[in-house]
């Protein structure tokens, strides 16, 4: 991508940088912020990634406490706790109701594996990488869409600038008659209606002009959009949109390599990822653990408190090594009841993964209409030009005998205007198509290469 034109817009200063419709495109897809965000939404996929592959890993877990608290202690049954309120306590029941304190201490590891899960873990991975393939495809997407647009805003500028010019040569004309009809008024060999005549087409033709003006700059605001900086400082150089394009047969059309639709492709695959994962929670888990622990306690058997610093130091310790099972034999319903969600899931985006191709087909139809269309204007703009033209050398050369009357030149130069400006948006509305075709098929190349040929 070329960037060293941005440098070179902010040493211009008031004065334009000539892109070429390539170098706009590197441009936007190197600077539009969403880009950006689709980039960084890949590194936070691919960092999942890496978090699900953790999940093989053993489980280490490292604790050190010291406390000041009472030692008595009663036999019974605690209930699990959801938001374990009542402290743990050991040791035996010494019979009294003693509120005197005592120091008391722990230190301890546990690691925990789990040696085998029956695919959930693998298919946890899988999940996590179909999330970074789906925001891949979702970059790809963004950068099509924001490469399209901004060749799209290109052959609009062009487009304004075309009009721009055609408006200019109408006022040239239409000036160079005011000043012919100025002259023959003075020397009273025509009525003065003709030059008021002659000022008010002369105003409207300026009139035309400050629009396509107005245009120019709205396609500049527009376009600057994608590629940054102030919109004055924005032109186009892109003279092989002034030549028609050599009539070919359109771009073909594989909906499958859109990068809409494969963005939804990828949409799927996260689906039915997610719901291998759900199949795949109703199992047991098994988990080896081994545990090495020191507690220390500022209180003997019989109540007697030690006193002193007696406890803060752990110097009873125990290890142990062991193999839990355990199994969610309740949460059946609720997977089953996940799992039927996760499938609906899945068909509906199935179902909007074929709603994406049609529309893709209906847009690239329509695509190839507008650009057969517009050959057929493009082939016919030629002959109005000759033709208004002519009708405009006509009806100066009779007004100048006499013959003629302000009315009829008025009225041929502002066709011979028109028609300028609909020969050349005409050849803009080719490349328009040709770009349509390209949107549709969801590979810009084709375009930008005979754009730049």
């Amino acid at each position: 991508m070329r960037t060293g034109w941005l440098l070179a817009l902010a040493a211009a200063g008031p004065l334009a940088a000539q892109l070429t419709l390539s170098q706009a495109v590197d441009a936007a897809l190197k600077n539009y912020p969403a880009i950006r965000v689709s980039q960084e939404e890949v590194a936070a996929a691919a960092a999942g990634i890496q978090l699900a592959r953790t999940a093989y890993l053993p489980r280490l877990d490292a604790l050190a406490q010291a406390n000041r608290a009472t030692r008595n202690n009663v036999f019974g049954m605690m209930l699990p706790q959801p938001l374990n309120t009542i402290p743990t306590m050991s040791g035996p029941v010494i019979g009294t109701n003693n509120l005197g304190t005592a120091w008391g201490s722990a230190v301890g590891v546990l690691v925990s594996w789990e040696p085998f899960d029956f695919g959930l873990r693998r298919a946890s991975v899988g999940a996590a990488a179909a999330g970074r393939a789906r925001s891949e495809a979702a970059l790809l997407r963004s950068q099509f869409a924001v490469a399209a647009a901004t060749a799209d805003g290109c052959v609009t500028l062009v487009a304004s600038q075309e009009t721009v010019r055609a408006a200019q040569a109408g006022v040239d004309r239409a000036a160079t008659v005011a000043r012919t009809i100025h002259a023959l008024v003075d020397a009273q060999l025509r009525p003065g209606a003709d030059a008021s005549r002659a000022d008010a087409e002369l105003a409207a033709a300026r009139t035309q002009l400050i629009q396509a003006e107005q245009a120019t700059d709205v396609a500049r605001a527009t376009l600057s959009r994608f590629l940054g900086g102030e919109p004055r400082q924005i032109a186009v150089a892109a003279p092989d949109l002034l030549r028609l394009p050599p009539a070919a047969a359109p771009q073909t059309l594989n909906t499958a390599a859109n990068p809409v639709a494969v963005e939804q492709n990828a949409v799927i695959e996260l689906a039915r990822a997610e719901l291998r994962v759900l199949e795949r929670s109703y199992f047991p888990r098994f988990y080896l653990e081994g545990a090495a622990y020191a507690r220390g306690t500022g209180a003997e058997l019989n109540g007697k408190n030690l006193g002193g610093l007696n406890g803060l130091a752990p110097n009873t310790q125990d290890y142990g090594l062991g193999f839990t099972v355990s199994f969610p034999a309740g949460e059946r319903p609720a997977i089953h009841a996940r799992e039927a969600a996760q499938s609906a899931t899945v068909r509906a985006e199935a179902a909007r993964a074929q709603q994406i191709a049609a529309d893709l087909r209906a847009q690239w139809n329509a695509a190839v209409a507008q650009l057969e269309g517009a050959r057929r204007v493009a082939a016919n703009t030629p002959v109005e030009v000759a033709a208004a033209r002519l009708a405009t050398e006509q009806a100066e050369a009779r007004y100048r005998s006499g013959l003629g009357n302000i009315d009829e030149v008025a009225e041929a130069q502002r066709l011979l205007t028109q028609a300028e400006i609909d020969d050349a948006l005409a050849r803009l509305s080719v490349w328009r198509g040709l770009l349509a075709v390209a949107t549709a098929a969801g590979d810009l190349q084709p375009f930008l290469a005979e754009a730049s040929r």
